[in-house]
């Protein structure tokens, strides 16, 4: 089944902060905090400083149960960025060019590309992409524009209790995707053994949380730029939250 597309808006500049590592392995996801959804910048209980890295996020986009566009930004409270919407979203979606790094010799990571770093024994580019389901979908999640990995619940009807399975797909530049890799629990277990999409881009993963759940896609695709980077990894995030107990 082809998946329509969306189209973003850009909320940032692309200018690059100065950071003393690449962090590869880290991710962003969206989870509420304080009653609001917020963006989360990490990896497992790492909850790192998301509001320095907000001029590396390119767009925030939010939608509404039919997957109209609904106006959606991003706003600094105290140390987390938190999603304003004009109109209640059944989803919101994110986009962050963490930029090109390069590891010396030493083991040290620099903002730069290999062209700069012509000792690098690695230099690549990282992107980290986020997609928040703020409740069940009543039709097939879009392929969100911009975002070049993007995993996709295969029946959107996702399951409501954990230890159930579920289908995933995962779409590299708006194709399913083999070989990519899927972690079903990346926020309480970032060193779990994670299973590869088949031919048809698909892997089922089994629900871990009675809560938050971070499904998270990691693909590495060839590099735009071999004079810069060996090739760019793309890391993208699925949340979604099973419901408890009526207290």
């Amino acid at each position: 089944m082809k998946l329509p597309r969306i189209l973003a808006v850009t909320v940032a500049g692309s200018a690059l902060l100065a950071m003393a590592a690449p962090l590869s392995a880290h991710g962003i996801w969206f989870a509420q905090r304080a009653t609001q959804i917020a963006l989360i910048y990490g990896v497992g209980a790492d909850d790192l400083d998301a509001v320095k890295r907000l001029p590396l996020v390119k767009t925030v986009t939010g939608y509404d149960a039919d997957w109209a566009p609904v106006t959606t930004s991003l706003r600094t409270a105290g140390p987390i960025p938190v999603v304003d919407s004009e109109g209640p979203i059944a989803a919101v979606a994110a986009i962050m060019d963490y930029g090109l790094w390069s590891k010396t010799p030493d083991g040290k990571w620099h903002n730069k590309g290999r062209d700069e770093v012509p000792t690098a024994s690695l230099a690549e580019h990282n992107w980290k992409y986020a997609v928040h389901l703020t409740k069940v979908p009543t039709s097939p999640v879009p392929l969100f524009e911009g975002h070049t990995l993007q995993i996709v619940p295969v029946d959107p009807a996702i399951p409501q209790k954990m230890g159930e399975p579920m289908k995933v797909r995962a779409y590299y530049e708006g194709k399913p995707i083999a070989g990519a890799t899927i972690m079903s629990d990346y926020v309480n277990d970032p060193d779990e053994v994670a299973v590869k999409t088949g031919a048809d881009g698909t892997a089922t993963i089994t629900l871990r949380n009675q809560g938050l759940n971070v499904l998270m896609g990691i693909y590495v695709g060839p590099a735009n730029d071999k004079a810069k980077v060996d090739h760019v990894e793309h890391r993208a995030s699925l949340s979604f939250v099973l419901p408890h107990l009526p207290e």
